[in-house]
């Protein structure tokens, strides 16, 4: 009975915490539904979170079935390092959107700093330092004065030629709190909301992204047998950049190496989709596969999304290692 209760409040809680930030959430950066298996990207606070070093791939591809999808994929290694008290991190993003007509790259480098505040919970503060590229393929595109109405796109384009390729630099920073079953977080990128302007005199900042997150990890059975442990992950993601508001909220169950979850994706237009997960966990490798159902007017073209994420853990020699791990979202 006592659990129960225990679960109700945690709920209880988190509810309250989506809605009081609902209103300031916001999203327009490349996005991942398995938000939780790309913590990288998320917050880079949880460079090093993990007992061993951590190799991670994630690749999307959303609405295949109409062309000019958006084609995004990210890599990252994280581990923690006891003589500097805190753990080091790199990514990697790609993403493509207009069948190749625009390309981002962007790399970061993190630095996420442990604070052990009690002997049950811990504060991890980071800063993320970068660079993108973006890039057009001017060839690709088609402009009005093209137009002969009878004959369609032959005419030469008049518009001036813009710049095929920009690099800036980039910055964020994030903040963590964790205890064995409970975490959250948030981060803000695009710091000094770098430029991207392919044209002189154009004026296009990135806005700046925060993201705040929450989760819980719930016992409904425990065992000496990790066969037979299930546990619940309530956990939520709330984005904001410019004027675009979003939230996930959802969760997932794992009994053993077995997960399976949903999730619902909402921002301030309409409601988006919902998310179906599953995936497996063994000791060294954690592979999911998720599918997004559009739910809004956009469905008739945009039926779905696919991602899969995949991670290896890399274990230490070194038994000394004190990190305190979060275990929530484990998956």
């Amino acid at each position: 009975m006592n659990k129960v209760r225990t679960f109700l409040i945690r709920i209880h809680i988190l509810l309250i915490f989506t809605l009081s930030l609902y209103e300031v959430a916001k999203a327009q950066d490349p996005q991942f539904s398995q938000f939780y298996a790309n913590p990288l990207y998320v917050n880079p606070a949880f460079a090093g979170s993990s007992k061993v070093g951590r190799f991670v791939l994630n690749t999307r591809t959303q609405w295949p079935s109409i062309s000019g999808s958006f084609t995004t994929g990210a890599i990252s290694y994280d581990e923690h390092f006891n003589n500097i008290n805190g753990g080091i991190g790199v990514q990697a993003v790609f993403d493509e959107q207009g069948v190749g007509t625009l390309r981002t790259i962007s790399m970061n480098f993190i630095y996420a700093y442990e604070i052990p505040v009690s002997r049950n919970f811990t504060l991890r503060t980071a800063v993320q330092a970068g660079f993108f590229q973006k890039s057009i393929d001017f060839s690709k595109l088609n402009w009005f004065d093209q137009i002969v109405r009878t004959q369609g796109f032959i005419n030469p384009t008049l518009e001036p030629p813009g710049t095929a390729s920009i690099i800036s630099p980039n910055f964020g920073a994030g903040i963590i709190g964790y205890s064995k079953n409970f975490y959250m977080g948030f981060a803000a990128h695009n710091l000094f909301e770098p430029p991207q302007k392919f044209y002189a005199g154009a004026s296009n900042p990135v806005p700046r992204r925060y993201t705040a997150n929450l989760g819980l990890v719930v016992p409904i059975i425990e065992d000496r047998s990790n066969k037979r442990t299930i546990n619940l992950y309530p956990n939520v993601i709330m984005m904001s950049q410019r004027q675009f508001n979003q939230v996930n909220l959802g969760m997932y169950l794992s009994r053993g190496p077995w997960v399976a979850g949903v999730y619902y994706r909402q921002n301030t237009v309409n409601a988006d989709s919902y998310i179906l997960v599953a995936g497996v966990r063994t000791g060294k490798i954690k592979v999911g596969y998720s599918y997004d159902g559009t739910v809004s007017e956009a469905r008739t073209g945009a039926v779905n999304s696919h991602e899969i994420s995949m991670a290896f853990e890399i274990k230490k020699r070194n038994p000394r290692v004190k990190v305190r791990k979060v275990t929530c979202p484990d998956f």
